[in-house]
């Protein structure tokens, strides 16, 4: 336990406490191909879970959030308006971009390669799922990245870049191999409590892996529906099954550096807990449906729960008492779900809905809401009072009552379910699926029109791109001073691969 505390806090060390970036790992080397890591498997794997907790349920997770439009810049703060503003540029995420490969990416690799060599199956198939899953991550946000070139050492400081659509072959094929192993091999280590996801229980892994799949599958029905529903109904008649549970991290405790990292980049670290404030969009959505999470996501202002217009942080905007406007909630102890329980029953409803696979949509979609509405229960003292109960809006007549009828209907909403559950530090994965799907609806009008319809997604108000919502992030300045195959930079509101 005190490794992974230790390694959180060099890694939270390096959060911004201002409100410029700081470069993590200020180090000669690149960061696609960094020295091999020291070490077995068993001691590396906890620091590399951590590096990937850290970086995409910390500062990418605010990003996905605001993109979200979940939480908007306080009008009484600077945070965060570049990411508000869809100006994220190659001055920023540098950090972020740089810990997930000479850190998280760069030890799953040593663990495989590791692990292959002295045939610890269940550490290839943690390392492998793991690496796939962050990998993934970093595909959806950049779209092409260094990938079967890098983690090379030096033997290639210079990698190329691969499509995006590649990466994701590549990992899929990964994916296969690792799950065929023989996983009751007397080779193999124990992982126990080195393992911070599953404690060691390789059915969870094998269930993780497959859930991941789906949703790789599930990423392509726009750009390959052949290749999409075959990946579906594979992964349906495997065998394996889906998560039921939490692939989390939950190893946090309320204290500097050991706590969750959005709270600790966002609260503890700025000493201020106020720059995130509660958009209209979402709490609209929440106000018209009577959903009680307004309560878990959301901390009353001075006036009760009042939101702002996404953007709203400049002149007259800022004539708003700072007072007023509700203010994100959260809690130390939040895990950090890399794919969440919810998720997996939304994914697997899309699924049968989709491809006419086994199962009950509804039930899933069900299933869903429940678990989203029950992600609260690891701080019984912030949300325990609150009664937070979804059988009413799921029942007949509820406002989150699964609709009948066309497709489209029923995609809307479990899509827009799956958005309200990632409220936290899992907030990408909503951003992920509003490219993919287009749920929820980006508005034609302001939120102030009275034709404004809640929960639909509005251009901010000081948005940069002309009306275009962004739809990846740029390569940082790392990249482009140390690697020359570097591709030309994109407007982020260029679609990536798989988009809609």
């Amino acid at each position: 336990m005190k490794n992974i505390f230790k390694y959180i806090l060099v890694l939270v060390a390096a959060f911004s406490i201002v409100s410029c970036e700081k470069d993590f790992l200020d180090i000669n080397v690149d960061p696609n191909n960094p020295a091999a890591e020291e070490g077995t498997p068993e001691l590396i794997f906890p620091a590399a879970v951590a590096s990937s907790a850290v970086r995409i349920g910390g500062e990418y997770a605010i990003l996905g959030g605001m993109w979200s439009q979940f939480w908007t810049q306080s009008n009484a703060a600077n945070q965060y308006k570049y990411i508000d503003q869809y100006n994220v540029t190659t001055n920023n995420l540098n950090g972020s971009f740089q810990e997930i490969y000479a850190g998280a990416l760069n030890d799953y690799n040593a663990v495989i390669n590791k692990a292959e060599e002295t045939e610890n199956w269940i550490y290839y198939l943690m390392g492998t799922v793991m690496k796939a899953y962050t990998m993934q991550v970093m595909a959806d946000l950049y779209d092409n990245l260094p990938y079967s070139e890098a983690f090379m050492g030096n033997e290639n400081l210079t990698p190329s870049y691969d499509n995006g659509s590649a990466i994701y072959d590549a990992l899929l094929a990964e994916l296969d191999v690792a799950m065929a192993t023989d996983l009751s091999s007397a080779t193999n280590s124990k992982p126990g409590s080195k393992d911070f996801i599953f404690n060691g229980d390789v059915d969870s892994w094998l269930k993780f892996a497959n859930t991941l799949k789906l949703k790789m599958y599930l990423r392509m029905v726009n750009v390959d529906p052949t290749a999409a529903e075959n990946g579906v109904k594979a992964v349906f008649s495997s065998g394996i099954g889906f998560i039921s549970i939490d692939a989390a991290m939950t190893q946090f405790e309320d204290a500097p550096d050991k706590s969750n990292p959005f709270y600790e980049y966002n609260f503890r670290q700025l000493n201020v807990a106020t720059n995130l404030r509660a958009s209209n969009t979402m709490m609209s959505y929440l106000i018209s449906n009577g959903d009680p999470r307004i309560d878990a996501f959301y901390k009353e202002g001075s006036e009760g729960h009042f939101a702002l217009y996404q953007g709203q942080f400049s002149a007259p905007s800022t004539e708003v008492d700072p007072d007023k406007p509700s203010v994100a909630k959260q809690s130390a102890l939040e895990p950090v779900r890399f794919i969440s329980a919810a998720e997996s029953y939304f994914m697997q409803a899309e699924a049968v809905e989709r491809y006419g696979v086994a199962g009950d949509a509804k039930a899933l979609y069900d299933l869903g809401v429940q678990a989203a509405f029950s992600q609260f229960d690891f701080d019984p003292v912030l949300y325990g009072s609150l009664d937070l109960d979804p059988t009413n809006l799921i029942a007949v007549g509820g406002s989150y009552e699964y609709p009948t009828g066309a497709f489209e209907d029923k995609l809307e909403a479990i899509i827009t379910q799956k958005w309200l559950s990632c409220v936290g530090s899992h907030s990408l994965e909503a951003y992920f699926e509003t490219n993919r799907t287009g749920y929820p609806k980006y508005s034609a009008v302001k939120g102030s029109d009275p034709t404004y319809v809640a929960g639909e997604l509005t251009y901010s108000l000081e948005g940069v791109t002309s009306g275009k919502f962004p739809k990846r992030v740029v390569y940082p300045d790392i990249e482009y001073s140390r690697n020359p195959n570097t591709p030309e930079k994109v407007d982020i509101s260029t679609n990536v691969w798989w988009a809609k």
